[in-house]
């Protein structure tokens, strides 16, 4: 084990190319394996580390090119009496199923395009391109509860219900049956009593185009499905195409940031049906829009929320996942994972690139946009005659916002966590107590050059950094897990899941203690683990 404190580690050499392993297909366990456990199981442990991500990065002779391509895999690891055992599980989406039964690609995926069947006529082909290609429903990306069901998602409208504890495929579900959406995040944000806010995109009045922040209701009293009680809570009008972006959630407000990397609608509704193409075919950046802040408040009464226009800018970023949000004295705090510039970093997540010998995946990171930890802070108070003035005035952080003559708002970032092609990503926190509140520490995956081999902790007030990091390890996204009569915001442990291709047992879970990143214990199975994104640990 390597352990650092104090400044970011920047060793991680991988000459050996052994994170090609986490891109490999795998295939689905009959029954769960035992695990063998290295140290001591925290007795508090008691439920479910459950992630997904993809399994199955080929069919028949036909590779995904993307890694948001693969077919969705469940992997759970179960604690019980100080013992694990672990299990996965492809789920049985449209996608999958068509594909394993026709052993090719039958649905488009993020980066790969699914050709029309070779074995119908010409006629028949023709007017497969005339319609154009189905919505995947491959949930590779999270799983979350809504009520007392589980859900595996990915950013369509299309979320899948899957027993977490046989891990077997329920239904599908389409979003859009429910609420004026064409698609929504994979990274919802959910309140103590189960409430579900997320975001997506849909046609607004007039045929506009607007971001629509929706509700799902908690565990209903009468056992209906809250599904069914969704509703849109804040709509705004999109001035450009939608932007790809998830959101913060303070305990009050709704922070969304709308970045250059846009969809080109006009694009996404006509290309597929004239030639084959794929989602990433569909997105453009403009460095002109810069970065947009978009804030509404949750609740102005009766459920419903409301939009504040105040226009917020900054310089050109991309963004993906949010660290936390909360309020103070007036602001908005926003601490989020960046990459400098409108480059769409997708670009770089070709499954050819990740799999590269080890220069050529250095050569091809040295080009993708700069990954940094950024804290941006939005006043609430704005007055028009307070032009060219500092607005911010919260004594801990440096960020600023500035009124121009126009009126907007410009946003100038404090950074909180940079290193040279070292990106802090898949950020967690202790969210069952800070969620939306003041907070000090985060916990990351630590991407080196895209590929990902340590797990990092961030002191959000000091920039003090830990880092666990072993040689040719490679782990996933760490959850939080909190010590059960824990006082500390950072008693608890940390549950992440690591392959190691050259160890005797070549995947384990790995639990870290989440104050100074020391191994608590580990336990390894004689199975290969493929890349996971997101998760959750189920009590």
């Amino acid at each position: 084990m390597y352990l650092s404190i104090g400044s970011p580690c920047y060793c991680g050499l991988h000459p050996a190319g052994g994170y090609k392993k986490i891109f490999e297909t795998v295939e689905e366990l009959s029954e769960p394996v035992p695990a063998t456990v290295t140290g001591r199981i925290p007795s508090f442990l008691k439920g479910s580390l459950l992630r997904l991500g993809p399994g199955l990065f080929e069919v028949g002779d036909e590779p995904f090119y993307h890694l948001f391509d693969g077919q969705a895999l469940m992997h759970k690891f179960d604690f019980k009496n100080g013992q694990v055992t672990y299990f996965n599980k492809y789920v049985k989406t449209d996608a999958y199923v068509r594909a394993i039964t026709e052993k090719r690609v039958v649905i488009t995926e993020f980066g790969t395009f699914a050709y029309p069947d070779p074995c119908k006529n010409i006629f028949s082909r023709f007017f497969t391109y005339f319609k154009g290609v189905e919505v995947t429903d491959n949930c590779l990306v999270n799983v979350y509860p809504i009520g007392e069901d589980y859900y595996a998602v990915t950013e369509t409208n299309y979320i899948t219900k899957v027993n977490t504890d046989t891990l077997d495929t329920l239904k599908k579900v389409d979003l859009c049956n429910y609420v004026n959406i064409n698609g929504v995040t994979a990274h919802p944000h959910i309140e103590r009593d189960g409430t579900v806010f997320n975001i997506g995109n849909c046609m607004g009045k007039g045929a506009s185009l607007a971001y629509n922040v929706v509700r799902i209701p908690p565990t209903q009293k009468d056992k209906s499905d809250p599904i069914e009680k969704s509703k849109v809570v804040v709509q705004w009008v999109i001035i450009t195409n939608p932007s790809c972006s998830y959101f913060g959630m303070s305990e009050n407000y709704f922070v969304f940031v709308e970045t250059p990397v846009k969809i080109n609608l006009l694009k996404f509704l006509s290309a597929w049906s004239i030639r084959g193409s794929n989602y990433m075919d569909c997105f453009e950046s403009n460095e002109v829009l810069g970065t947009l802040f978009h804030i509404a408040r949750k609740d102005i009464g009766g459920g419903q929320g409301e939009y504040i226009d105040h226009k917020f800018r900054a310089a050109p970023i991309n963004l993906f996942h949010h660290i936390n949000t909360y309020e103070d004295n007036g602001f908005i705090v926003a601490d989020v994972c960046t990459w400098k510039g409108f480059e769409f970093v997708y670009n770089y997540l070709w499954l050819a690139n990740l799999r590269s010998n080890w220069e050529e995946v250095k050569k091809a990171a040295m080009m993708a946009p700069q990954p940094e930890v950024r804290r941006y802070v939005i006043p609430l108070d704005i007055h028009r005659e307070e032009q060219g003035k500092n607005l911010i005035c919260l004594p801990y952080t440096t960020a600023t916002a500035v009124m121009r003559t126009d009126g907007t708002i410009w946003l100038e970032p404090e950074v909180l966590f940079s290193g040279p092609r070292q990106a802090f990503e898949f950020p967690q926190i202790n969210y069952e107590k800070h969620g939306g509140k003041n907070y000090s520490y985060a916990y990351a995956l630590g991407l080196n050059h895209f590929i990902p081999d340590r797990i990092i902790k961030l002191n959000v007030k000091t920039k003090e950094t830990w880092v666990w990091q072993e040689p040719d390890s490679y782990p996933s996204e760490p959850l939080f897990v909190q010590t059960p009569d824990g006082v500390d915001e950072d008693d608890g442990v940390l549950l992440t899941v690591v392959v190691s291709p050259g160890a005797q047992k070549s995947g384990y879970m790995l639990i870290l203690n989440a104050k100074d990143m020391s191994e608590i214990a580990r336990a390894e199975v004689d199975c290969p683990i493929p890349v996971t994104f997101h998760g959750m640990y189920k009590k």
